[in-house]
């Protein structure tokens, strides 16, 4: 059980965000696991081994992680954290970086060069070392017509040769994504 799972590019672990606990049926929304590095189907952590799992120290759900070069930067529904590789014996490290953020659904981050971009409860985000609220000429308006009920729905988009960024989202009137 897993709300997401990803392939790290730099040390190649699968590693599964909000999931199960080895041995348990439940999900726990703010557990991670990573498998052995370089092996999909070994998730017991033992000595011989780099399998483990972290918990996430404050929210109450991871909603979405997203790699960059450097890290995986994972947002919960109140704060974000950086995950980077460490090796042996810890193989990875997390470390909060803010606190008090939020986002809006399970797809509104994307990764554009080395930052974060995602799309808030109230207002948008950048972390590109630091976190902080994206200045944006359009935020009461995107936030005015805005169906909180589809808010899972939204969808963030990088278009890399631009240095864009969009989101596609449901309007107050819409059940579907129908603005960007």
């Amino acid at each position: 059980v897993a709300r997401q799972v990803l392939v790290s590019g730099r040390d190649r672990h699968v590693i599964a965000f909000g999931c199960n606990p080895e041995g348990s049926s439940t999900q726990d929304k703010l557990l991670i696991r990573f498998s052995d590095q370089e092996n999909a189907t070994d998730w017991a952590a033992t000595a011989e081994n780099t399998a483990g799992d972290l918990i996430v120290g404050s929210g109450t759900e991871i909603v979405q992680a997203v790699e960059t070069r450097r890290e995986i930067v994972i947002i919960t529904d109140s704060s974000v954290h950086s995950m980077q590789f460490i090796g042996a014996p810890f193989t990875f490290g997390l470390t909060q970086i803010s606190a008090g953020t939020t986002i809006i659904g399970p797809n509104a981050a994307v990764a554009l060069n080395d930052a974060v971009f995602w799309m808030g409860r109230n207002r948008f985000y950048l972390y590109d070392g630091q976190v902080k609220a994206l200045p944006c000429t359009v935020r009461d308006t995107v936030f005015r017509d805005f169906n909180d009920t589809q808010a899972e729905k939204v969808f963030a988009s990088a278009n890399t040769s631009f240095g864009e960024i969009t989101w596609f989202y449901p309007s107050a009137s819409s059940e579907d994504n129908d603005k960007y």
